[in-house]
């Protein structure tokens, strides 16, 4: 029965639910083996549907990755592969308007949208949410935020009085409602989820319309930040930052809880495509675990891009299912795209592939096909691409090549082995960096200094491979 469900042409479109957390670590999910994190919530939703084993994300930092989850496309190819400067610099720029979001798609499809939480994609009017296809917004516009209300108003305040508008570094903005401060008064985390709450039940007034919403945590991202009685729970954990980071991911569990409720309440949940995620690798330093994987946030390590998910849809995808082959957050841009019927232009270049058909048979939706990463820093780029079972790396001046099935840790180093497959991967990537473009900014400003060659710095020296023998 569920295998007819899954291919079924269902007459009535999915509202679509992406929930989306902030630096959360591959192994701090219970679905994905975290043992000392309690997430039950997000556990019984993962073992209802279908979880991904190797979903990754178009960049290991949260803006870029961000940017590829509303465009559908590498961040690299419109030069938005930097965060936004953490300075008054960052005033008036943004994602190119030019570059359509998965939002405007839907709103054109007829759907109710919304975003809360965490933007991080552009400050000014142009790039504000409500004119990139949100019918509603609350959240922040900069990249991170104080969690406790008490804290940031009065240190706001102090920054403003200082004639300090930009103040994306210090987390203290004022959240807003569609572009109208509001005064926040709960721990952030749960604010937000209380939102989600608000919207689904506006949105269920009329049910013949269906919604997206966009409900970006900026949790369990720092400032690490947890309420007393989230703190409560984890009096097992020693380590004061580990149990910190878990007290501020169970906090998305309990409002993962309440959002599921209220799906229920307003009798919503069955037809609701559930996506969740995070937007990159965890940090070790602030408490997270990327277990089993080597690498974190910013790195192209399989612990700096790859991510815990699942999709749960009761009418939609089969539960208790594993989709063990790789995909890219790149892919949602197309599947809601489809599953809404909507409309993309055929000058719309799309790197993600529609996933929904290859769900049932549990089949690759890009066997033979690359998925890319690549971060530059300090004028060095570091360089991955996967392609089936294979992942080539380049992280210290030296190609490798790991079996990524096998050998989710890359420990075991296959390019003497395997010389032919890594040269043509990397050659394949070479061809595809090409393509990209110079950045349109920079998150530190010293950082364009580097930037001399092509579409990346030192170019060929990061494509260089030694002779066969």
């Amino acid at each position: 029965m569920a295998s007819e469900v899954i291919t079924k042409a269902d007459a009535k479109r999915p509202n679509i639910l992406v929930i989306l957390t902030d630096d959360m670590g591959y192994g701090d999910v219970g679905f994905n083996g975290a043992k000392d994190i309690f997430t039950p919530n997000l556990d019984q939703l993962a073992a209802a549907g279908t979880r991904f084993d190797s979903a990754y994300n178009a960049h290991p930092f949260c803006g870029p990755s961000r940017a590829g989850i509303m465009t559908g496309r590498y961040p690299h190819k419109f030069g938005s592969q930097f965060n936004l400067p953490t300075s008054n610099r960052s005033g008036g720029i943004g994602i190119p308007v030019n570059e359509t979001f998965i939002s405007e798609e839907l709103q054109d499809a007829g759907y109710f949208t919304g975003a809360i939480g965490k933007w991080h994609l552009g400050e000014e009017a142009q790039y504000h949410p409500n004119n990139r296809g949100f019918d509603q917004f609350y959240g922040f516009l900069n990249g991170g935020h104080d969690y406790f209300p008490e804290n940031f108003k009065a240190a706001y305040e102090r920054q403003r009085k200082r004639g300090m508008n930009h103040t994306i570094f210090h987390y203290l903005r004022p959240l807003e409602r569609n572009g109208v401060e509001v005064d926040e008064t709960e721990y952030v985390t749960d604010g937000l989820s209380r939102e989600a709450q608000g919207f689904i039940r506006q949105a269920s007034k009329n049910k013949q319309q269906p919604f997206f919403l966009y409900l970006a945590y900026n949790a369990p991202h720092s400032p690490m930040q947890a309420t007393k009685d989230d703190l409560e729970v984890f009096k097992h954990i020693k380590n004061e930052k580990r149990r910190i980071y878990a007290a501020m991911v169970y906090a998305v569990d309990r409002g993962v809880k309440k959002i599921v409720d209220t799906l229920k309440e307003t009798e919503q949940l069955d037809n609701t495509l559930i996506v969740f995620f995070s937007d990159n690798g965890g940090r070790a330093d602030y408490g997270a675990s990327n277990f089993p994987l080597k690498g974190v946030k910013g790195s192209v390590q399989e612990g700096g891009f790859r991510t815990p998910m699942f999709f749960h849809w009761p009418q939609g995808v089969e539960a208790g299912k594993e989709y063990i082959h790789p995909i890219s957050t790149l892919d949602l841009y197309p599947t809601f795209a489809s599953l809404a019927n909507a409309k993309i232009a055929n000058t719309k270049k799309l790197d993600g592939k529609n996933l929904y058909p290859f769900l049932a048979n549990n089949k690759s939706a890009r066997p033979g096909e690359m998925i890319y990463a690549l971060r530059h820093r300090k004028g060095l780029s570091q360089a991955s691409a996967r392609r089936d079972n294979f992942k080539a790396i380049n992280v210290g001046k030296v190609w490798k090549l790991y079996d990524i099935e096998k050998d989710p840790g890359e420990e075991n180093d296959l390019s003497e082995k395997y010389p032919i497959i890594l040269r043509e991967m990397v050659a394949e990537m070479e061809i595809w960096s090409w393509s990209n473009t110079q950045p349109l900014w920079f998150h530190i400003q010293k950082e364009g200094f580097e930037w001399r060659e092509k579409s990346m710095p030192r170019f060929h020296e990061t494509f260089a491979l030694p002779k066969l023998n």
